[in-house]
């Protein structure tokens, strides 16, 4: 009886790994729990520095009359139709809320822009590509109730971190490229006209590239990526050739911010060569990658405003939406929250 108390762990450690093997939820919900810290981290650093705006929140979207909601964030003195600025949050495809980003998309809105913030169904409980449709649907919302929040959607950027710049760069690429969208099988709500620019943060965006990441980057991409595709060896699927944006961007994708910290270790495998292909194709890009700075700036610096680097990022952020959407409408609501170029934005009070 003694030595079988000793042997119990081993059948359950042999389950354990089984499951592991056999399915993506047990380490999935592991990501989830850890990405979950760090998104509260970083809401925690951008919270001073959001400005009061105008808050529309937890708006139904969808038609079908399911629960995802989006947020609504619009500048407070605004005048007329205020440009668009559309943020998909990140987490892996498995995690994440469109609260992490709020304090963010309350700066944006600080500084002249209607700035909205997006949820949609996470693997494993929802597989590719219903997220894609999702956030179709959240456009058709927008488009459809553009009169009663004073909205431009004639004037609209994409913008996504991380698994959101993914989701962001394959929205943009199918808004831009019919043949591209005809093969997802997808029919876009927003017309090419009326897409902007992109605004794309440490993203991902050759999914070939993704499946020979070595060490723990690796194993937890690999996982994500088993959970979304809803198969283990993801990168022979269909679903890895059409979020792989790289091989899909045209000459018609519109003017895109990349940005990635050089101690990301997606940048240089995701961001710099996506920037490389879209300029290739004649995109205009802006890039912001600090080559060489020391401390290396990690996975999603754009909201670690503990750097100054972020506001940096931010007010780039707000030249590039200037450049691509104009100034029209959006001029009152810059002159209230805008800080010096290269510095943090002014702690609310």
């Amino acid at each position: 009886m003694p030595r079988a108390r000793r042997l119990w762990p081993f059948p359950l450690a042999a389950a354990a790994s089984a499951a592991l093997l056999l399915s993506p939820w047990p380490a999935a919900l592991l990501i989830r729990g850890v990405f979950y810290r760090g998104a509260q981290q970083l809401v925690a650093q951008m919270a001073p520095y959001a400005p009061e705006v105008t808050e529309h929140r937890a708006l139904k979207y969808q038609a079908d009359g399911g629960t995802r909601r989006l947020d609504l964030y619009l500048p407070p003195d605004r005048t007329g139709l205020v440009p668009v600025v559309f943020w998909i949050h990140g987490g892996a495809w498995i995690s994440g809320s469109r609260r992490d980003v709020a304090p963010y998309l309350r700066m944006l809105a600080g500084r002249g822009f209607a700035a909205v913030g997006v949820d949609y169904s996470v693997a494993p409980g929802a597989r590719y590509p219903v997220a894609l449709n999702q956030l179709d649907s959240a456009l058709r919302f927008l488009e459809e109730h553009a009169g009663q929040y004073g909205l431009d959607m004639r004037r609209v950027v994409i913008a996504g971190d991380s698994a959101g710049a993914q989701l962001a760069a394959q929205l943009t690429a199918a808004v831009s490229a019919p043949e591209y969208a005809a093969a997802l099988g997808f029919s876009p709500t927003l017309p090419r006209k009326h897409l902007r620019g992109a605004v794309l943060h440490c993203g991902v965006y050759d999914l070939k590239a993704m499946s020979e990441l070595t060490g723990i980057l690796g194993w937890g991409f690999r996982t994500a990526l088993w959970a979304y595709t809803g198969t283990r060896d993801f990168a022979r699927t269909a679903a890895a050739d059409h979020m792989s944006v790289l091989e899909h961007a045209t000459p018609d994708f519109p003017p895109a911010f990349i940005s990635g910290g050089n101690g990301d270790g997606l940048t240089l495998t995701q961001s710099v060569p996506f920037a490389n292909r879209l300029e290739s194709l004649g995109v205009p890009v802006t890039r912001r990658f600090w080559p060489g700075l020391s401390p290396a700036l990690p996975h999603e610096a754009q909201f670690q405003f503990s750097r100054p680097e972020a506001g940096a990022v931010l007010d780039e952020t707000q030249t590039f939406l200037v450049s691509v959407v104009g100034q029209d409408g959006i001029l009152s609501g810059m002159s209230s929250a805008r800080p010096a170029a290269g510095t943090l934005p002014r702690p609310s009070t």
